[in-house]
């Protein structure tokens, strides 16, 4: 069996492999049959040598190993050996483990497992900016020999770029560099082992170089003289042209502001950026006029807004171009010398009154005849008119300014031989104010006064009421009766109020309140005057100051109503009811009489009434230029001078009695008869009356009147 082992470790050994088989030790003890040296057997073991193929061997002799091997793929095999008995197949030892390593050749170029590469550098970049790094991978073994050991060289991109050999780092290599000249690179980087050697594998990548934009120019108008036209008629913000001024850098590097440097073209004119940042908007900043200025000259400049200040050497970053704007003609309504027109006039002035004059005129042709007029809706009631040739406005109506002050017109002005073009213009009339309004008490007074009041007290303030404009105769004084006699006393404030007091002598209880007489003037040109009462009950108060009673005879009872005050009340009561009932029959008997006759009903009426004056509007009734003095040399009583005028006026046959007849002015004017009234007739000489005609000669207007009073003549014989 030794023997085949034997063999079998020659014949491995022949093909190289990497262990043999030791031989057995042997030891002896003796001789045979005697005590020796005992023969003592180790067990056998693989002794083990490195043992290596060549990869991708095709020699002449097949190699047992059964195929050619890759190192890139499996470096190394781990084999397990055992020697076993051919017979018996019985392992003789256990297995043992040894290892084939697979020596490495240059088999394999390098690659750029990330390529082609892109990259970007900004243009005017410094050399040796640094761009981009490559690397490439080599499968082989780098430690041994040289089969991994990478060197990098530019093959095209030269002279722009250039790279590390050693680490793959893409660098500038010339300075400047232009985007605007050329924007992007293709570079091809190789790398190649054996240190770059003859014999050396190599490969390649792409780097695509990419040069970023920087603000390196200027912006460049395209030409030094623009030129825009524009219609007077244009308003502000219209859009006259557009300017733009060439910058061949890109994104914000490329954005520019406008402005006009002249001062006559910034006044008319106003220029601003697109939203784009590169247009510069020329447009109208105020009404332009063909007739004034007809063309506008001025200069422009474009500026960077961002400015890198790495590059202002290379500036200055701005540029500018004349401008010149041509103003057209075009037909335009008739334009007013005033924008808008305040005017005033008196009130109460007659129809046709001046009040002021608009004037307009046609720019265009400043001969042309304009008509104006007043629109309708701006002058409701017709209070003013104008003048269709010149512009005149007069009033048509007195105008009061107690009823509105101001009249807000609109005057619209049309070319005669061009109706289309018309304009209009506000015109503010403000009535002036004049002295027309008699003062009066603010409110009706009624006030009251307890009966055990102390001499001196304040019974109520009175305040009087002017109408008219303050400053012109808003002064109003105030004057109550005067002497010993007077039961009140009226105390001017001198500030348009007054104050009643009760004098020294209180009034007297009495069941009829007092009606204290009240004179007020104002000190207008001219002046004006009127009268009025305030009504005071004295009464009996409470100790708290309330009332208890305005009647002497009330007596208010804690516990209510006494009987006999219960049927006084129902008597009164009967008693009206009683007259209420008399009061309907007669009036019913007396309409069916009147029914009965009536074309012979004739009938006169007089009017009275208890007022003590004229009221606000009787101002020359009575002469009350004592009253204007607001400090008469002496003390007067009112009542005196009222009670004198009273009968000057009744002893005079020519002023009708205001304060007890109803007065028809106009009676019997124009015609034959005269006057029918028989209020005058007590004038006459002995009270008989005159010759008068008959009513048969007044005409058939006056027969039932003569038929009723005329004297019928007995027939002819």
């Amino acid at each position: 069996m030794w023997g085949l082992v034997r063999l079998l470790l020659a014949w491995l050994g022949g093909w190289g492999c990497m262990g043999r088989l030791a031989a057995p030790a042997r030891a002896w003890t003796g001789s045979r049959g005697s005590p020796g040296p005992v023969l003592l057997r180790n067990r056998r073991s693989w002794v083990w040598n490195q043992f290596f193929v060549i990869e991708e061997y095709a020699g002449p002799e097949p190699v047992l190993i059964g195929k050619s091997l890759d190192r890139e793929e499996k470096a190394q095999y781990v084999l397990l050996a055992q020697a076993v008995d051919r017979a018996s197949n019985r392992p003789l030892e256990p297995p043992s483990e040894f290892i084939i390593k697979v020596q490495d050749i240059n088999d394999n170029p390098p690659i750029f497992p990330l390529g082609p590469y892109h990259a970007t550098v900004p243009e005017m970049s410094n050399v040796g900016t640094s761009v981009i790094q490559v690397t490439a991978h080599d499968a082989d073994d780098p430690s041994y020999g040289n089969s991994a050991k990478l060197v990098y060289t530019v093959l095209d991109g030269l002279p722009f770029f250039s790279v590390d050999p050693q680490t793959g780092v893409v660098r500038t290599a010339i300075p400047n560099m232009d985007r605007e000249t050329q924007e992007e690179f293709l570079v091809v980087i190789q790398a190649k082992d054996m240190g770059g050697h003859m014999g050396g594998l190599s490969g390649s990548t792409t780097v695509t170089v990419t040069l970023s934009d920087v603000n390196d120019n200027p912006p460049k108008f395209p030409q030094s003289l623009y030129q825009f036209s524009v219609v007077e008629t244009a308003g502000p913000g219209t859009l006259v042209g557009r300017l733009r001024a060439q910058d061949p850098d890109l994104g914000d590097n490329a954005l520019m502001a406008y402005s006009i440097l002249d001062g006559e073209g910034a006044e008319a004119f106003s220029i601003s950026t697109d939203s784009q940042g590169r247009d510069g908007l020329l447009t109208v900043r105020k009404p332009l006029d063909f007739e004034t200025r007809r063309s506008y000259s001025f200069r422009v400049e474009a500026t960077n807004t961002l400015i890198d200040p790495a590059y202002l050497r290379r500036g200055p970053f701005k540029d500018v171009a004349s401008v010149r704007v041509a103003v057209q003609d075009a037909p335009e309504p008739p334009a007013f010398t005033q924008a808008a027109y305040h005017l005033a006039v008196p009130e109460n002035k007659a129809p046709g009154t001046l009040v002021g004059q608009v004037s307009a005129a046609d720019l265009d042709s400043p001969a042309s005849p304009i008509r104006y007029s007043i629109l309708p809706h701006s002058d409701p009631e017709r209070c003013f008119s104008i003048e269709p040739e010149d512009g005149t406005i007069r009033t048509v109506v007195p105008l009061d300014r107690e009823a509105r002050i101001w009249h807000n017109l609109t005057v619209l002005a049309t070319e005669l031989d061009s109706s289309a073009q018309a304009s209009r213009v506000q015109v503010d009339i403000q009535i002036l104010d004049e002295n027309d309004n008699a003062p009066q008490l603010a409110e009706p007074y009624d006030t009251f006064v307890c009966d055990s009041a102390a001499p001196g007290q304040l019974i109520q303030v009175i305040r009087a009421l002017d109408r008219d404009e303050v400053g012109n105769s808003s002064h109003v004084s105030l004057q109550g009766p005067l002497g010993p006699d007077a039961n009140f006393t009226v105390r001017d404030n001198r500030d348009g109020s007054a104050s009643l007091l009760l004098p020294s002598r209180p009034a007297p209880p009495r069941q009829a309140p007092y009606l204290v007489p009240i004179a007020l003037w104002d000190w207008g040109q001219p002046a004006l005057s009127s009268t009025a009462t305030v009504t005071v009950s004295v009464c009996r108060c409470r100790p708290d100051g309330s009332v208890a009673s305005c009647r002497p005879e009330a007596q208010l009872s804690p516990a209510g109503l006494s009987t006999g005050a219960l049927l006084a009340i129902i008597t009164c009561v009967g008693t009206l009811l009683a007259l209420v009932v008399l009061f309907v029959a007669l009036r019913r008997q007396k309409q069916e009489a009147l029914m009965v006759l009536e074309e012979e009903d004739v009938r006169e009426n007089i009017i009275t009434y208890d007022d003590e004056g004229g009221g606000e509007e009787d101002t020359e009734a009575f002469d009350i230029s004592a009253l204007q003095n607001p400090r008469p040399p002496g003390p007067a009583d009112v009542a005196q001078l009222l009670a004198l005028r009273l009968r000057e006026a009744d002893d005079d046959p020519s002023v009708p009695p205001y304060d007890s007849v109803q007065v028809y002015g106009y009676e019997g004017r124009g015609s034959s008869c005269g006057s029918l009234s028989s209020l005058g007739s007590g004038s006459e000489a002995g009270g008989a009356p005159g010759p008068a005609e008959p009513l048969d000669d007044w005409g058939p207007l006056f027969r039932t009147l003569a038929e009723l009073y005329g004297a019928k003549e007995p027939p002819a014989p």
